[in-house]
Parts: C-alpha cells; sequence; structure tokens
C-alpha cells in the first residue's frame, strides 16, 4: 500500500482510507459488530492505516466499533473523527437540534470521542460541517487549544469553502480538508484545489465512488437521490 502525507504536515496515510460509516449508519440497517470488527482486521492486514468515523455515526456506535476494533493497533494507524452537530435531542437523531460548533460543545465532543476510541489524541479532527452561528476563528482557536493540550493531533474542515479555509487556517494551520470529490462530483477542482495546494493542506476524498454509482449497481431512483445528495453538498461551501 503506498502512503501518503497530508499537505505539507508529518502526518502520513494509507493512499487508500476506509470510510467506517456505512457499518453503523446511512447504508441500510447496522451490520454485525464482529464482521466488521473482522473486515477492519483485514483492511489493517492489507496495509490500509487510515480510517475515519465521527460521533454523528450510530451516533456514536461507529467511535466504539472503530475504537474497540483498532485498539490492538495503537500507533500503527490513523483514526479521523468529526465534532459538530447537535446530538442532544429527545430522540438522538443526527442533527436534530442542528449543527453545533460551540466551544464548549466541541470540548465535550472530543471527551466523549477520546473515550469511544480508546485513544489519549485524536490523529486527526474535522469540524464536520461549518457552523455558520460560530465564527470559524473560534472553532479554530477551541481546537488550537486541544491540540495545545495533547487531546487532538491535527485540524481538519468537511466540506468548507475557500473562504473558510483560509480564516481557519490562519488561527490554526489545517491539516487537511475533507470533501467530496469523484468523477460524478467534481466542483473542488474550481477553487478548492488551488488554495490547498497553495496553503499545503491536503484533500481526503469522501465518497470517491459517488456513494455507489460509479460501481454501476445504482438504479434510476437512487442516482436522483444521489445527485440530491451532492446538490445539497455544495450548498454548504461558504
Amino acid at each position: 500500500m503506498q502512503k501518503r502525507k497530508l499537505g505539507r504536515s508529518n502526518l502520513e496515510v494509507s493512499a487508500i482510507g476506509l470510510g467506517c460509516m456505512g457499518m453503523s449508519f446511512s447504508y441500510g440497517p447496522p451490520k454485525d459488530k464482529q464482521e466488521m470488527i473482522s473486515l477492519l482486521h483485514a483492511a489493517v492486514d492489507r496495509g490500509i492505516t487510515f480510517f475515519d468515523t465521527a460521533e454523528v455515526y450510530g451516533p456514536f456506535t461507529n467511535e466504539e466499533l472503530v475504537g474497540e476494533a483498532l485498539a490492538p493497533y495503537r500507533g500503527k494507524v490513523v483514526i479521523a473523527t468529526k465534532f459538530g452537530f447537535d446530538l442532544s435531542g429527545s430522540d438522538n437523531r443526527p442533527g436534530a437540534a442542528g449543527l453545533n460548533s460551540r466551544p464548549e460543545h466541541i470540548k465535550h465532543a472530543v471527551e466523549g470521542s477520546l473515550k469511544r476510541l480508546k485513544v489519549d489524541a485524536i490523529d486527526l479532527l474535522y469540524q464536520h460541517r461549518v457552523d455558520p452561528n460560530v465564527p470559524i476563528e473560534d472553532v479554530a482557536s477551541t481546537v488550537k487549544e486541544l491540540i495545545q493540550q495533547g487531546k487532538v493531533k491535527h485540524f481538519g474542515l468537511s466540506e468548507a469553502g475557500v473562504h473558510t479555509i483560509r480564516r481557519a487556517h490562519a488561527v490554526q494551520p489545517l491539516t487537511a480538508i475533507q470533501n467530496e470529490y469523484s468523477l460524478w462530483w467534481r466542483r473542488p477542482e474550481e477553487t478548492v484545489f488551488p488554495t490547498l495546494e497553495e496553503l499545503g493542506i491536503g484533500l481526503v476524498a469522501y465518497s470517491p465512488l459517488g456513494k455507489g454509482f460509479l460501481t454501476g449497481k445504482i438504479d434510476e431512483k437512487c442516482k436522483i437521490r444521489q445527485l440530491r445528495l451532492s446538490q445539497h453538498a455544495a450548498s454548504l461551501y461558504a
């Protein structure tokens, strides 16, 4: 497996990462836990060292799964997770109360992620979605504080636009931006790619197979749904 360094950081990961969301969330019902643990171990055996999760996946259960499965590989793998949704609603539905990137919420989310992932520090922490109610400078300064405390190693943003990237990077250097990118969705090439190259920030592409569209197994109904999801992602650029 080839390795990549994200941007100008010293964070080295496998060229192919494993997104773990579908094991617990979104793509059908949660999968069998032991089967997913075996899958994660098989990924490590094949050279994958980069794993992606988030507190909102489940919610919480995906981090627990990843934390348990990868515990034997501490120091050999990189785990990325995310904060940014308010999960305080009575039904615990992801985003039931909207976005929340207030500093106190970020700190609370990180403490929970550390416990569920069974780690002393989060390798790569993304803001899952830009919160229009919280200045990105406040978000970046909070993560900077967490880095100084040794609870987080690297900072990233997901589905952020150029202006937001520049403002955050000025406060706490960004290691990676995670945006949707594939032959199905190439919008980041327009403005995001040049900015990342200029600032020395890595790109982590999610849904590189177009949420299944590029596998050839998606029917017309699913195509329409996936297109709407991508259009929604475009509206999040700021």
